[in-house]
């Protein structure tokens, strides 16, 4: 009885192998049965219509021999007919009969003649030829009638019947071969049906059974892959499938351990402030101030990371967006105006050159992120008297943007990780500018949601530079 465990809601039914198991055997069975069908019809069939072909052509040569003959005589009889069979050497016929004009039968070899003759006989006279042939009871029983005509008239019929049961016992005989052929041909194919069968359903209850195993949460598990066959492909994608969950279930884990200490952080600062206020007596108003204007930047620090989560949410959602001619140069100039305050307190010079005419199919929205994120790192991990520049042109079809600084920059081993989610370099430094971590994972999303790529290297001498390419729109 196949398992039928419980699996996870919303899981898809397991396949059920008993079912396919009956479906295999039964379709094995049907096509052997109309094979063994074949080979025990066809030969036999075949044969015996050779048989009945090659009987009338012999019969057919032989009575025309004798009916040439009895053309010549008169008066047809008993006598004269027997000396005609003699010369002729008919033999081997059971039974020979020569009818006259009137139907009456002038020799018999079996001794019957008279009026009583063959139907075929009569037919015979007028002016067909008849032959038959069956085989029943081991032998061929075949018979032949053919008129007897002078140059203008039918003057008699001549019937010749023969039992061949030699040419019987043939067929019989390759009748037994043949079904003995088809009963080892039958027990060889369901053996082998048995083993492939088995072997293949085996595999497939294999594949059932880890499929089981990984809607249960299981996702390190791993199929045994031997072969190269179509089950093993199918095999070796399940494997890849599981690896890409489990890495899937790796990100969601630490994405949520990620998210939950990073809104920890910000809550225990609050939490922590709000209840200096309450327990200190007499707290003077500039150390309020103080204390609730720290709580406000712990709150907006708050709010920047759910907006944040919101636009990565809407992103891993593959909500479907409209996109619409957008002028990058517009993004960098209004993403640049907003940060101008930001750079000028931490004395970091904002530098542009940007051509016309850099248009690219996206949303405003995601632009924008796009552009801000990557000025505002840049502007956020400077030092004092440093630069920030963005560049815009357009070439061969793409649009490109670099944005470059002299700032801290980025470890080569670490630049094939900063798109993560919370993924820092320097955590300190990163929380004491503000930063939540997610910032270059939005640009990273949204960039290859237009079909874009980006790219980051190294500013020399020191700072960094990212580089940003989508198709170019031209209407």
């Amino acid at each position: 009885m196949p398992n039928e465990s419980a699996a996870p809601a919303g899981a898809k039914k397991i396949i059920n192998t008993g079912s396919i198991s009956f479906q295999f055997f039964s379709f094995i069975a049907m096509l052997l049965a109309v094979l063994l069908v074949m080979l025990n019809v066809f030969p036999y069939v075949s044969t015996r219509d050779a048989v009945y072909q090659e009987k009338e052509k012999a019969m057919e040569s032989q009575a025309s021999t004798l009916a040439s003959a009895l053309t010549g005589l008169e008066q047809p009889d008993e006598e004269n007919v027997a000396e005609v069979l003699r010369l002729l050497d008919m033999q081997g016929f059971e039974r020979v009969t020569i009818a006259n004009v009137d139907g009456y039968a002038v020799y018999d070899s079996d001794g019957t003649g008279g009026e009583e003759v063959e139907p075929d006989l009569l037919t015979a006279l007028e002016g067909k030829t008849v032959f038959r042939s069956v085989f029943r009871d081991g032998s061929f029983l075949s018979s032949y009638a053919i008129p007897i005509a002078s140059a203008r008239d039918i003057t008699g019929a001549v019937f010749l019947r023969e039992n061949d049961a030699e040419r019987g016992q043939i067929l019989r005989e390759l009748k037994l071969q043949i079904r003995v052929l088809s009963i080892v041909i039958a027990l060889a194919a369901l053996v082998m049906a048995a083993l492939y069968g088995t072997t293949v359903l085996g595999k497939l209850k294999q594949l059932s059974n880890a499929i089981r195993i990984v809607s249960g949460g299981n996702y390190k598990y791993r199929m045994e892959v031997q072969g190269k066959d179509e089950l093993a492909e199918l095999g070796r994608e399940f494997n890849a499938l599981t690896a890409y969950l489990e890495d899937t279930e790796r990100q969601r884990r630490r994405f949520v351990s990620d998210a939950s200490h990073e809104l920890k952080t910000p809550l225990a600062s609050i939490r922590l402030l709000s209840d200096s206020i309450v327990q200190t007596e007499n707290m003077d108003v500039e150390t309020m101030r103080e204390f609730v204007s720290d709580i406000g930047n712990e709150a907006e620090r708050l709010q920047h990371m759910t907006e944040d989560l919101l636009s990565l949410s809407r992103m891993d959602d593959d909500i479907k967006i409209v996109p619409e001619p957008v002028d990058v140069k517009k993004s960098v100039l209004d993403a640049m105006a907003l940060l101008r305050p930001v750079a000028a307190e931490k004395q970091v010079a904002l530098h542009s050159d940007l051509d016309d005419g850099c248009i690219v199919l996206a949303t405003k929205d995601n632009m924008h992120h796009i552009v801000f994120n990557l000025l505002e790192n840049a502007v956020k991990y400077n030092f004092p008297e440093g630069s920030v520049t963005a560049s815009l042109h357009a070439a061969d079809g793409s649009v490109q943007l670099t944005v470059a600084d002299t700032g801290v920059g980025i470890p080569e081993d670490e630049r094939y990780n900063i798109f993560g989610r919370f993924y820092r370099i320097d955590k300190a430094r990163s929380r004491e500018a503000g930063g939540s971590g997610l910032g270059l994972s939005i640009v990273h999303d949204a960039v290859k949601a237009h079909g874009g790529t980006i790219q980051v290297g190294a500013n020399e001498p020191h700072g960094s530079v990212f580089i940003v390419t989508f198709p170019q729109y031209t209407g």
